[in-house]
């Protein structure tokens, strides 16, 4: 390569984990990661772990993992994906006061840094940890790097207690709802407008569908202590040829978001019960997740990081660890009410504070 050639090489980003966490997160942000471009944040963070002798590190695709081997009574697993949604012109990040700016400051690249500082400067902590970054959290699940973890290497997230750290505002939120979307058609005859009566109009034979929903009074199911919301909304309906055509068919989507009690049959079962007499085809589904929070580990979790522990009314990614049989909780330094936004941001203190919190839990 001639020196004018190097002197144009790009040049790959390196972070510095003596940095703080709130540093971090900028430099995080700094890299662009939109889902399924997280090549160069991957290669980063695998290379400032490789620094640390404590710590073994495996890699799946963009997906890093890290692991102590200290021979402790229970392994935690700290986990967080690299992924951001599309960049919105707010990349690079600045600071403003307590505020850092950018994509992905809530939604996690703050919550990434404190698992990077944790694995940086907790060489000897209480339990062992393992330590996951991975790709394409938001986009569709098929794509999703801990699904595909879990697929080819299970048993790198052997745990008995993980902690994804999603935003949460620095609260404990246990385990996740389930989610489900159905479709409900219904079917008539074509006619004129002008000659309606020669028709069937499928669309006011949706108005039972509408009126259940209207009539619906979701479940409110307490466990473990926590208290999770159900809800049952249509969330799409379609129907209508042109403006002069009485239309034949009508179609409306519902989505059951229903409490970890419920497995997906018994969701589906509900779901086909609440409209009875109608046709329902389940096209998408995801189980929740139990809080576990009476786990030793997630009590002392709890008791550590403190606060009041609440549900989860969301679905996140608790619900892949629940599937490996390991309890799992939601905290995280972001806002979620901030991620996705063009002015997403993040407290510095937040960050600061849960990494003093979760440092706590993990040298007691």
């Amino acid at each position: 390569m001639t020196p004018s050639a190097a002197s144009h090489a790009p040049t790959r980003p390196v972070l510095d984990l003596s940095r703080t966490g709130a540093e971090l997160t900028a430099d995080l942000v700094d890299i662009p990661s939109v889902s399924g471009d997280e090549g160069a944040i991957a290669d980063a963070v695998e290379a400032a772990l490789r620094q640390l002798p404590h710590l073994t590190v495996e890699r799946d695709g963009h997906a890093v993992v890290a692991r102590t081997h200290l021979g402790r009574r229970e392994r935690v697993v700290l986990a967080g994906h690299l992924d951001t949604v599309p960049i919105a012109d707010n990349v690079p990040s600045r600071v403003e006061g307590d505020f850092i700016y950018g994509c992905g400051t809530s939604d996690m690249k703050s919550g990434v840094a404190v698992q990077l500082r944790i694995a940086a400067t907790v060489p000897e902590p209480n339990r062992d940890i393992t330590f996951v970054f991975y790709d394409c959290e938001e986009v569709e699940a098929r794509r999703n790097g801990l699904g595909r973890l879990a697929r080819n290497h299970p048993e790198w997230l052997q745990a008995d207690f993980a902690v994804l750290l999603e935003g949460t505002n620095g609260v404990v939120e246990g385990g996740c709802q389930g989610t489900l979307r159905a479709e409900i058609r219904t079917t008539g005859v074509r006619a004129h407008s002008a000659r309606s009566w020669l028709g069937d109009n499928a669309i006011h034979k949706a108005a039972p569908i509408l009126e259940r929903l209207a009539g619906y009074r979701p479940r409110l199911v307490d466990i473990e202590g926590l208290q999770y919301h159900e809800g049952l909304n249509a969330v799409r309906v379609e129907g209508g040829v042109a403006n002069n055509v009485i239309p034949d068919e009508c179609l409306v989507v519902v989505n059951y978001r229903f409490a970890p009690d419920r497995s997906v049959e018994e969701a589906s079962r509900h779901v086909e019960e609440v409209f009875a007499g109608f046709d329902v085809v389940v096209t998408d589904y995801a189980a929740g997740a139990l809080p576990g929070l009476t786990q030793p580990a997630a009590a002392e979790f709890v008791a550590a990081t403190g606060g009041t522990p609440r549900a989860k009314f969301g679905w996140t990614d608790v619900a892949r660890f629940s599937a490996l049989g390991v309890p799992a909780v939601n905290c995280g330094p972001g806002d979620p009410n901030l991620a996705h936004t063009r002015d997403e941001h993040c407290s510095l203190s937040a960050i600061a504070d849960l990494e003093k919190r979760m440092r706590a839990w993990l040298q007691s």
